[in-house]
């Protein structure tokens, strides 16, 4: 039996939580809040967890086989590198951070003890990347347009830049991800942002309303990806648009759409990703094995690197390479 701990207790520490309440042989032990008072509320939908307001303190009174650390951007840190010292394998919900000071010193510590790591880059365990993938090989890319198209998310940290990092950083990660999964490495980014409207309809809004970023990657590829949060709550368009030698291949929220000649498939979602992340990052904590994780905070720290650079490149008005 897994026994599993959780901090946070917002949306994300419900979808996992939810997953491995249904999964055999897997206990959820503990969950941690910014408050006990929080932390026992949520505990009690699941039978056998005990709610805490102190990290330190749930590990220290449950033996735990793994750790969930769903939690805002800005505070990450002392969690992970207290995880890393217990030897305690966790998952870990994107962006890393608000910047690269904090996951720097991760990774340096994960990299003198090593443990069983995964981020929650989800995406990349959808069905219709592996057939994105395999229509790639077999063929040229020229370039790819991307979008993060939606409203501002309710929660108070988000508005602000130092909490959040920014829309590029906190929701557009995933896109800039699966151009890392699917095409490759980014060797120089250019961006440009702005603020239209979240200002003067919101307070203490410090975030860009807009953005726009163009990727070149060491292959000779290249890709734009702009994204706004100023749109009405509803309202949204999230994808990647691959242009091709042999057709179009447009990924949207849970489909694939592939062009050729003016021949058009279109591939469904059939299975949930969170659902294959989690069975993958578990078997890894069973066995040893981390090959059906695809995802690790190494590789994620490469995703962060080209989203904190762009934020530069807005605030510097110039191109910044990556590495």
């Amino acid at each position: 039996m897994l026994k599993i701990g959780i901090i946070g207790t917002g949306w994300f520490s419900g979808v996992h939580a939810n997953i491995l309440n249904k999964m055999e042989d897997v206990c959820i032990m503990g969950i941690c809040g910014s408050s006990k008072v929080k932390a026992e509320k949520y505990a009690s939908n699941y039978p056998n967890a005990t709610g805490y307001g102190e990290v330190n303190e749930m590990l220290d009174r449950e033996n735990l086989d793994a750790v969930y650390i769903c939690i805002p951007p800005f505070a990450h840190g002392e969690i992970e590198l207290e995880l890393i010292n217990r030897g305690i394998p966790f998952l870990v919900e994107k962006p890393l951070s608000v910047d690269l000071d904090i996951p720097d010193e991760i990774l340096k510590k994960l990299k003198d003890q090593p443990l069983i790591t995964s981020v929650g880059y989800h995406f990349r365990y959808r069905e219709s990347i592996d057939i994105l993938k395999n229509e790639l090989n077999q063929s040229t890319i020229g370039m790819i347009t991307g979008s993060w198209m939606g409203s501002m998310p309710g929660v108070y940290w988000w508005r602000n830049q130092q909490t959040s990092g920014g829309q590029f950083i906190e929701q557009t990660t995933h896109l800039v991800d699966l151009l890392r999964h699917t095409v490759g490495e980014v060797k120089e980014v250019y961006a440009a942002y702005g603020s239209r409207s979240l200002p003067s309809r919101y307070e203490d809004v410090t975030v860009s309303d807009i953005g726009t970023v163009t990727l070149k990657f060491t292959n000779g590829v290249i890709a734009n990806l702009s994204n706004t949060c100023i749109l009405p709550e509803g309202d949204s368009k999230v994808g990647l648009d691959y242009y091709t030698d042999k057709g179009i291949l447009q990924l949207g929220f849970d489909t694939l759409k592939i062009s050729k000649k003016g021949e058009i498939a279109i591939k469904e979602d059939t299975t949930d990703p969170y659902v294959k992340e989690n069975e993958a990052f578990l078997h890894a904590v069973r066995t040893g094995d981390t090959s059906k994780i695809l995802s690790t905070y190494e590789d994620a720290y490469k995703t962060q690197e080209i989203t904190v650079a762009a934020l530069r490149s807005a605030k510097e008005g110039l191109p910044v390479k990556i590495g």
